[in-house]
C-alpha cells in the first residue's frame, strides 16, 4: 500500500521536521527529499497532499506538478535527437509559447552581418544570382552602394546577432535610430533597404520564419529641391564656350530627351536613327554596357536634324576609329569605354558661370536635373503614357503594362511637343519640315 503512494514521509534523527520525497511518475525513482516544516507525521502527510494538488515547491522557481517535475527530470537525462527537438519546438509554437527557435547549424544559425555582406557581394550572392537568372535589372554600382550601407549602418548595430535571432522590435529600434540623421528621407530609406531587402528574400527562401520587415513605416518627407534651369538660361547656356564639346552635346541631348547620364554614355553609332535614338544600353564604370535601368529598350524621339548631325560628326572624330559599335561619346584614353560622366557636370557648371550665375549657385545644378527639366516642360504637352515612353520611368502599373505600345500619331505628337518646347533653345537648329 505504501509503495502505491506517490510520496514517502520520513524523519531523520537530527532533524525536527518530517521530510517528503516524491516519486518520479515516469521512472519510479524518488526525487531528493524536502522538508515539510511539520513536526508531526499527520501534518506532514497533509502538507504533502496539498503539494500534490497545488504544486511541489522548487528552489528559486514556481511550484511544479509532479507530472511536470517528472518530465523535466526525464528531459535532462535522456538523449534528444534533432527530430525530437523539432517536435518540441513545433509543439511550443502550437501552444503559442514561442515564435521561433534557432537550431545549431541551420540556415537561421548564421551571423546576420555576414549574411548581409554575402547578399551584397556580386560574385557570392545567391540573391543577385537569382535576380540575374530572372533577367531582373540589377547593376554593380547599386550592389556596391548597398554593400557599403550594410557595412556602415547595419553591421555595427547588430553585432553578434544571428539571422534567425532578429526580431521585429530589433528592426523598429534600428529605424528609430535614424530619426536624428541629417540626410533626406530617400537616403534613409535606401539605407534601410540594404537590410530589409535581404531579410525579405531570406523569408521567401524559408531561411527565417517571419518577414519581420513587412509593413514597417518608412521615412517620408520632401526630397531635396531639384534645381532646374529656366528656358532663358538654358538658351544662353548653349551659346557659351564649353570646356569640352562632347559634354556640351551630352547636356544638350539630355535637355531635349530626358535621357539618363548612363544612357547617353552607352550610346553607340548603331543606336542612332534618322529622327530618333534607340536606347538599348546604359553604361557605368563597374558593369560596363548593361540594359537600361528598367531593363527594357525604348525609342526616344529626336526631331532635330542638326543635333543628330552633330552627334554623328562627334562619333566620326573618335581617335580610335568609328564603327557601328563605337561610342558616340568616346573616351580619349580607351576605345572600350565612353567618356567619364563627371565631365558632363563639370562642363555644365563651368558654362553656367559663364552665363552670369555665381559658382555657389552653379554648384546646385546636377546633370540629372535635365530629366526633371524635360519632364517639367513636357508634362502639359503630351499625356503621361507618351511621356513615360520617352523617359523610361516606371511608376503606374497600368502605364508600365502598355507603355511600350504606340499608336498612330504618337511619334508626331511627341516630336511636335519637343520642337515647340526645346526648338528655340538649340543654336542653329534646322527643324524637321522646314
Amino acid at each position: 500500500m505504501l509503495d502505491s503512494l506517490p510520496y514517502s514521509i520520513f524523519k531523520r534523527k537530527d532533524r525536527p521536521f518530517y521530510l517528503v520525497s516524491f516519486k518520479n511518475e515516469i521512472t519510479g525513482e524518488y526525487f531528493p527529499a524536502i522538508s515539510t516544516k511539520q513536526a508531526t507525521k499527520s501534518a506532514a502527510i497533509k502538507t504533502a497532499v496539498e503539494w500534490l494538488r497545488n504544486g511541489i515547491p522548487q528552489k528559486g522557481s514556481a511550484s511544479l506538478s509532479l507530472k511536470m517535475l517528472s518530465l523535466r527530470s526525464l528531459f535532462r537525462d535522456i538523449e534528444i535527437t534533432s527530430e525530437d527537438a523539432v517536435f518540441f519546438v513545433d509543439e511550443m509554437k502550437r501552444r503559442d509559447l514561442i515564435r521561433s527557435a534557432i537550431f545549431i547549424g541551420s540556415k537561421q544559425d548564421r551571423d546576420f552581418g555576414q549574411f548581409l555582406e554575402d547578399c551584397w557581394t556580386w560574385d557570392k550572392s545567391d540573391y543577385i544570382a537569382e535576380k540575374l537568372r530572372r533577367d531582373h535589372s540589377i547593376h554593380r554600382t547599386y550592389v556596391r552602394s548597398q554593400f557599403r550601407s550594410a557595412q556602415k549602418f547595419w553591421l555595427p548595430a547588430f553585432i553578434g546577432k544571428t539571422l534567425g535571432g532578429l526580431t521585429r522590435d530589433d528592426i523598429e529600434d534600428f529605424i528609430k535610430s535614424f530619426e536624428s540623421m541629417k540626410v533626406s528621407a530617400a537616403r534613409k530609406n535606401q539605407i534601410l533597404k540594404a537590410g530589409l531587402v535581404p531579410l525579405k528574400w531570406a523569408y521567401k527562401k524559408r531561411m527565417i520564419d517571419d518577414n519581420i520587415g513587412a509593413g514597417l513605416v518608412m521615412f517620408s518627407g520632401e526630397d531635396r529641391e531639384r534645381h532646374i534651369l529656366t528656358p532663358e538660361i538654358a538658351k544662353s547656356l548653349f551659346t557659351q564656350s564649353w570646356i569640352d564639346e562632347r559634354a556640351k552635346l551630352a547636356n544638350m541631348l539630355a535637355m531635349v530627351t530626358g535621357m539618363r547620364a548612363g544612357e547617353i554614355q552607352g550610346l553607340r553609332v548603331q543606336d542612332m536613327g534618322s529622327d530618333c535614338i534607340y536606347i538599348r544600353h546604359s553604361w557605368n564604370y563597374l558593369d560596363g554596357l548593361k540594359p537600361p535601368k528598367t531593363n527594357k529598350p525604348r525609342t526616344v524621339e529626336l526631331p532635330f536634324p542638326s543635333l543628330i548631325m552633330e552627334l554623328m560628326n562627334l562619333a566620326s572624330k573618335n581617335p580610335h576609329g568609328c564603327t557601328m559599335d563605337s561610342f558616340i561619346f568616346w573616351s580619349r584614353a580607351l576605345d572600350s569605354k565612353p567618356m567619364e560622366s563627371p565631365l558632363f557636370i563639370r562642363s555644365l557648371r563651368d558654362a553656367l558661370v559663364k552665363t552670369g550665375i555665381n559658382e555657389k549657385e552653379a554648384a546646385k545644378y546636377m546633370f540629372h536635373g535635365w530629366r526633371h527639366y524635360y519632364t517639367a516642360y513636357m508634362k502639359d504637352k503630351i499625356n503621361e503614357k507618351l511621356l513615360q515612353s520617352q523617359t523610361g520611368h516606371k511608376t503606374l502599373k497600368m502605364l508600365n503594362r502598355y507603355g511600350e505600345h504606340r499608336i498612330n500619331g504618337d511619334k508626331e505628337q511627341i516630336q511636335a511637343a519637343q520642337l515647340e518646347t526645346f526648338g528655340g533653345l538649340l543654336p542653329e537648329t534646322n527643324f524637321i519640315g522646314e
